[in-house]
């Protein structure tokens, strides 16, 4: 579904990634972590198309070369995003944006998940304006919902919300990536986690250390987070426990 082929990314003189390759096939679920800085979220944005950086490498999502594409052109081949930090646009309301994007994608199941997320109440204010970091989460998984990608990034989805929120979320991400068995099960995705509490959720395949830039080493998720637990992100430079070679 998704192929990073040595992706370099700078912003201005700084060198931000440093030659990123790794493949999510199809139907998997992968996760990133990383500490603050090491270029996590900047890989999720160059992925979407945002931001204004200088690239080289290649990114190929579908078995199309998408590098160059803007980023309304990747979201229409069928990649969506829910970042860190939402974006307030008072100017439109949620329930005026989730109609925008039913007219595109007609997902006949929003109503249910809209009482399943609790947004009903958001549904007449401006996007994230005003509120909560729960209310923030809630709304960006919604819209998600509502696109019904084929490729999912998701940008640390328990940050900054409290344990109620995190099963709220996590169930919707979970049924979201795992549909029932009569809807598309290619959906794919990318997460970033810092406190490993969304995984709990997820039935993730693989995961990823992303060290100054550069992937220091893959592996099966859960063994990569007790690893850093234990040793710290610089351990997994020399733990040995999982694979270096080959994402």
């Amino acid at each position: 579904m998704l192929e990073i082929i040595d992706l370099k990314v700078k912003a201005g003189q700084e060198t931000i990634l440093k030659g990123i390759s790794l493949k999510i096939p199809k139907g998997e679920t992968h996760i990133l972590l990383g500490p603050n800085g090491s270029g996590k979220t900047t890989l999720l944005k160059v992925i979407m198309g945002m931001g204004s950086f200088q690239i080289t490498g290649r990114i190929l999502f579908d078995g199309e070369d998408i590098t160059d594409l803007p980023l309304d052109e990747r979201a229409r081949r069928g990649i969506g995003i829910a970042m860190q930090k939402s974006p307030v646009v008072p100017e439109v309301t949620l329930g005026g944006l989730l109609e925008m994007i039913q007219e595109k994608h007609g997902n006949g199941k929003l109503e249910e998940r809209i009482e399943a997320l609790n947004c009903h109440y958001l549904l007449k204010r401006g996007v994230n304006e005003n509120f909560s970091g729960g209310e923030m989460k809630r709304s960006e998984m919604l819209q998600l919902i509502a696109q019904n990608p084929k490729f999912v990034l998701v940008d640390e989805p328990e940050s900054g919300v409290d344990l109620d929120n995190i099963v709220v979320i996590g169930e919707a991400l979970k049924s979201l990536l795992k549909p029932p068995r009569e809807i598309d099960k290619s959906r794919s995705a990318l997460v970033i986690t810092h406190t490993g509490r969304i995984m709990e959720y997820l039935n993730a395949d693989k995961g990823y250390v992303l060290v100054g830039g550069q992937i220091v080493c893959s592996g099966n998720p859960w063994d990569l987070f007790e690893e850093v637990n234990k040793h710290g992100f610089e351990g997994c430079l020399t733990c040995g426990r999982c694979s270096h070679e080959g994402v």
